[in-house]
């Protein structure tokens, strides 16, 4: 990098960059400043602190004529006679009920830590069969069980649909969204309440969103030095176990003085992550190469038909007849090659780059290159 070009802005440089960037993917630079600190409540989680999943299965009613076509999903007409019967309503065995407004679905859930009896909770509805749409329907008493089979939440209520389906009787049609998969805001009403091993034991675990070593000894430093020496003590790179109070309402206050805290995350791993699929390539900050020339061209060969006409001599017995030509074309690319010296930055990585008009594809595709030569200082990660 030139003298000239090192005293520009960073954003200015940054701006730069993404307007010479292909529209077929994007390059993603990760450019990390000077250190910042974050708090501890974004950066770990109190062990034994989380939510559980519920899931249950229901009928969703009052569709009009959207719902599963019971002749494919026989288990919708059981689960409605099972339910009539609990109302003392008997389908006699030589009726097949054909039913357009019913439809199986699943019901999911999220139960929040700490959620008490009486609270209500957001749930997900999705069908099971082959029902059209869930517009307009309403969810029937569902009860949601967690992993060990117990009831924790009640499920009823009117669904919200944002898609919709529309069809016309010469087969054609149109969809907007998925309109078999609606919610129900606090449409779950808690039962029971997950027992949290929070107020147990005089010590609480925080565990890092992301494994650092650097970050989990910041951490022990910063909650020692605004409480006091021994407080804090790292088990692993994830976790740090804290002396907490064993009053419930005393350390309620410490977890809420210990999440407020400022510490300086250790920085990230040098990385190039690819996916092949969206063209996407992302390069953080600390990626450099070694020394290493790249020279990356493309051959394009064109294929066009020219179909000519003959016609017979005059006064002949022939006929007209198309006869094919075809023109092929290859054409190669004349790129420049470019060098990479020795502690090369992100920076100049990817001016090198654009500078010979490499594509999202053709930057992959160097990346690797330059990983099988040993020369990229970095972890390639294709997802």
């Amino acid at each position: 990098m030139n003298k000239k070009n090192a005293t520009r802005p960073l954003a200015t440089r940054l701006s730069g960059l993404a307007g010479r960037l292909g529209c077929a993917g994007f390059l993603v630079l990760l450019l990390v400043g000077a250190a910042h600190a974050d708090r501890v409540k974004d950066l770990a989680q109190v062990a034994g602190v989380r939510s559980n999943q519920l899931v249950g299965y229901g009928l969703v009613v009052g569709l009009d004529g959207t719902g599963d076509q019971t002749s494919q999903t026989p288990f919708t007409v059981q689960s409605l006679e099972n339910m009539l019967a609990q109302f003392g309503i008997t389908v006699p065995s030589n009726i097949s009920p054909q039913l357009k407004n019913v439809a199986a679905v699943s019901v999911s859930a999220e139960l929040p830590p700490f959620a008490k009896p009486g609270q209500t909770i957001d749930v997900t509805v999705s069908s099971l069969g082959n029902a059209k749409s869930l517009r307009g329907g309403t969810l029937l008493m569902t009860p949601l069980k967690g992993a060990n089979g117990q009831v924790y939440a009640i499920a009823q209520g009117n669904l919200i649909v944002g898609g919709l389906s529309a069809s016309g009787a010469d087969g054609s049609k149109i969809t907007v969204n998925i309109p078999s998969v609606g919610r129900i805001p606090n449409g779950a009403s808690v039962e029971r309440a997950v027992g949290s091993p929070f107020d147990s034991g005089n010590t609480l675990t925080l565990n890092l969103n992301t494994p650092d070593f650097t970050t989990a000894s910041r951490l022990v430093q910063t909650i020692n030095k605004a409480i006091g020496p021994g407080t804090a003590r790292a088990e692993d790179a994830t976790s740090v176990k804290v002396n907490a109070p064993t009053n419930p309402s005393q350390r309620v206050a410490f977890v809420s003085m210990l999440e407020n805290l400022q510490v300086t995350p250790g920085q990230a791993a040098a990385k190039v992550i690819v996916n092949a699929r969206t063209g996407t390539v992302v390069i953080g900050n600390h990626v450099t190469v070694s020394a290493a020339a790249v020279s990356h061209g493309s051959m394009t060969v064109t294929i066009s038909e020219n179909p000519q006409v003959s016609q017979p001599g005059p006064f002949s017995s022939g006929t007209t007849a198309v006869v094919p030509s075809s023109n092929v074309k290859v054409q190669e690319n004349k790129d420049h090659m470019f060098l990479f010296k020795p502690g090369v930055t992100l920076d100049q990585i990817v001016q090198a780059m654009n500078e010979v008009g490499a594509g999202p594809s053709d930057v992959v595709a160097i990346l690797e290159a330059l990983r099988a030569a040993g020369a990229l200082n970095a972890q390639l990660i294709v997802i």
